[in-house]
This record gives structure tokens, C-alpha cells and sequence, in this order.
């Protein structure tokens, strides 16, 4: 049975994402020590709040080295939200900062126009551009649920796994390898997130 890791590094309720895998029927356990990880067969980097304030506790916990060494051991790596936005090189976020540079690309603030408020927050459409093993059983054009103000723009297009629109087109989740990241919160997603999730905790 997988056991899964919750990095916690003092940002946000992380009990959500714990009691919807408990539900799915899977072991998860909120890691608070880079060690904690290492006992776990998948990890997850969940995120609400800022994108340099999470940075800079991702480094004082000492869970950056955590996440780096999970993702080349090939556990699988799930990412959600701002958890998505910190594996990519940089934020423009508060100024510009850098990010895990796992996957090349930036984040940027949406500028969808008057009629779209900022932060983009509730329900909203996936559209599914490849096959990914997270999204099995997934039907396309899904609603799940974001809050964000920020979005990625990957180097790579071949990683982009779905997109939705929100005054145009943006990234809604990227696969590649042993990671995927979501921007849009799984564990509020009733049965289409908990779905994703269920599958995140199958895979071997």
C-alpha cells in the first residue's frame, strides 16, 4: 500500500488533503520533517499563501533538498496549486524570485480583463490535451476548483497535460515523468479530485 507524504513547511491546513486521501483509502501522513519524507512511497507539495514567503520556509525547513531528492528517486510527485507554481523557475509574485527550477518556465498574474475578477476562485472547466495516467476515469471537460491569482507558463509544451479559460486560455496541470501539479485544488474538487487523487495513490 502507498504511503503518502504531505510536505508540510507552515503554510496552510494540510488536514484537507490528508482526510481526502484517508477517504480515497489510501495511508497519508503530513511529513514536518525532511526525514519523514523519505519514509514515503509518494509525496505530495501542497501550497496556499505567497510564493516568495513559501520559498524562503521551504528552505529554513529544509524540505527543498526533500523535494528534489523525492522527485529523483521517482517517487511519484503530486503538486497542487502553489505547489504547481514553485517547481517552475520563477515568480513574478512580489517582484521576481526564483523557484525549484525542476521545471523550466515562469509564473505570471492574470490579466483577464474587467469582467474577470482576480483572484480566479470556484468552479471551473479542465480540458484534457494528453493522456495522463492521474487523469484516468477523468471525463474531459471536468469542473474542478481553483483559487489562485497566478499561472504557469511552462518552457516545455509538451507537458501540459490540461488547460482551462479564464479570459483565455492558461495551464491547468502539467505531467511529466514521475510529476504532476494541478492548479486547482483536488481536495475541493469532490469526486472528480478525489478521483485524481485516488489514481495518484495507485500508481507503484
Amino acid at each position: 500500500m502507498s504511503l503518502i507524504a504531505i510536505i508540510d513547511y507552515g503554510m496552510g491546513n494540510l488536514r484537507s488533503v490528508e482526510k481526502a486521501f484517508e477517504y480515497v483509502g489510501h495511508r497519508a501522513f503530513v511529513a514536518k520533517h525532511p526525514t519523514d519524507v523519505s519514509d514515503a512511497s509518494h509525496v505530495v507539495l501542497p501550497g496556499v499563501g505567497g510564493f516568495p514567503e513559501c520559498m524562503k520556509n521551504l528552505e529554513n525547513t529544509g524540505m527543498i533538498d526533500a523535494v528534489y531528492k523525492s522527485i529523483e528517486s521517482g517517487k511519484q510527485f503530486l503538486g497542487i496549486c502553489l505547489g504547481l507554481q514553485l517547481l517552475f523557475s520563477e515568480s513574478e509574485e512580489f517582484g521576481c524570485h526564483n523557484g525549484l527550477n525542476i521545471l523550466e518556465g515562469r509564473v505570471v498574474r492574470f490579466t483577464p480583463g474587467h469582467e474577470f475578477k482576480v483572484p480566479h476562485m470556484g468552479w471551473n472547466q479542465i480540458m484534457i490535451k494528453r493522456e495522463v495516467p492521474l487523469l484516468k476515469g477523468i471525463p474531459d471537460n471536468s469542473f474542478v476548483y481553483f483559487v489562485h491569482s497566478y499561472y504557469v507558463i511552462p518552457s516545455d509544451k509538451e507537458i501540459i497535460s490540461t488547460q482551462s479559460d479564464y479570459g483565455g486560455e492558461f495551464v491547468s496541470s502539467v505531467w511529466k515523468d514521475n510529476i504532476f501539479a494541478c492548479q486547482f485544488h483536488p481536495e475541493k474538487s469532490q469526486e472528480i479530485g478525489l478521483r485524481i487523487l485516488k489514481n495518484f495513490g495507485d500508481i507503484k
